[in-house]
């Protein structure tokens, strides 16, 4: 690759964006399109210039070498500084290449996570309980917006399953890598002989549309409301608040009860509706992704399993990697979760520079 000539481009084009701003200030639609661009291109462009910046470094401290060859303590020093800039380089270019590998569409979109109890039983849910609460808290930590879609809790407190819509810059590019089973090896409280059992919930992450992306037609839905059931007081049964809406080119069935309007939980089915959609379209497109939704998630038996969470060694290993961390009370707490998101990053765009598949 004539890397001279691809710096030159994407120079061009910075420069070529900020003029094009300037000129746009007064149409916000183009706009906002331009400074999208221009913010993406602009890590880029600022890779290009450290680069650019160590050659000229280099040339000057050779040139200043050869001229100076008789002052034994200047060469030397400059041999040594010569050296540095020789190895921070390449570092420099991997992380231009980086930058440059292709970027998955749905990346820079909000995420809808959703967790569901596999084997296990209720200690299954008690797990699937604590990783929705995991998700959460490293949300806050991001600094994300988290908005609850429904949960569905069994008899100890834990959960069937649940979702959230979670609304930060890069909230799907961070979380696509929760998807699968996730496995944990713990002494459940209702176990009186302390036997270790294991339990598995299985994740979902979808990116989240905007109406914009899948227009759901009046026709295919079916909407049915009936009174909300279970836990919540006089007003259960009292209302017809719950909402299950179908979609009937595809079939997906969407129900949600856990606001006390229905016009909140027919939003919500909606929401939730419309990104397993979206995700039905994306797989269809990307066959290198999934072949259905399903695959995302396995079936939620104990052999399969993307992370193993052991209680009694106080130990998390990503089996994807191959990376274990000792942490796991400050990764279900979210505070270290990014520690393993950011070495699945790595591990995601070494492969792609090398061009190897990690599915």
């Amino acid at each position: 690759m004539n890397w001279h000539a691809t710096y030159d481009i994407y120079l061009q084009r910075f420069a070529d964006l900020k003029a094009a701003m300037a000129e746009e200030v007064g149409n916000a639609e183009r706009f906002i399109a331009l400074s999208r661009e221009f913010s993406e291109l602009e890590p880029i462009v600022e890779n290009i210039a450290e680069i650019q910046a160590t050659q000229k470094e280099m040339a000057q401290l050779e040139k200043s070498i050869h001229e100076s060859s008789e002052d034994a303590a200047f060469t030397a020093l400059a041999t040594e500084e010569m050296q540095r800039l020789r190895e921070k380089l390449p570092e420099l270019e991997c992380q231009l290449k980086i930058l440059l590998l292709p970027k998955d569409t749905f990346d820079e979109k909000n995420a809808i996570i959703e967790v569901r109890a596999g084997a296990g039983g209720d200690e299954a849910g008690l797990f699937a309980a604590d990783l929705f609460r995991m998700y959460q808290r490293y949300a806050d930590f991001q600094k994300w917006r988290v908005e609850v879609l429904y949960t569905h809790e069994n008899e100890l407190g834990g959960l069937k399953e649940a979702s959230a819509s979670i609304k930060g810059r890069g909230a799907f590019s961070q979380l696509k890598f929760e998807v699968g089973v996730h496995r944990v090896q713990r002494v459940p409280t209702t176990e009186a002989s302390g036997r270790i059992h294991t339990s598995t919930a299985t994740v979902a992450v979808l990116p989240e549309p905007e109406e914009v992306d899948v227009r759901l037609e009046d026709k295919d839905l079916k909407i049915d409301v009936m009174r909300a059931s279970g836990a919540g007081g006089q007003h259960v049964n009292k209302t017809e608040s719950a909402v299950r809406i179908t979609h009937m080119p595809t079939g997906l069935v969407v129900f949600q009860q856990d606001e006390r309007s229905q016009h909140m939980n027919k939003a919500r089915a909606l929401k939730i509706l419309r990104a397993r959609l979206f995700e039905l379209e994306r797989t269809r497109v990307d066959a290198e992704r999934a072949a259905d939704r399903k695959s995302q998630v396995g079936t939620g038996d104990r052999s399969e399993r993307i992370r193993t969470y052991n209680f009694p060694q106080g130990r998390v290993t990503d089996h994807r990697i191959n990376l274990t961390l000792y942490k796991l009370d400050k990764i279900l707490e979210g505070e270290a979760l990014g520690e393993l998101i950011k070495a699945l990053t790595h591990a995601d765009q070494e492969a792609r520079l090398t061009g190897v598949s990690t599915d």
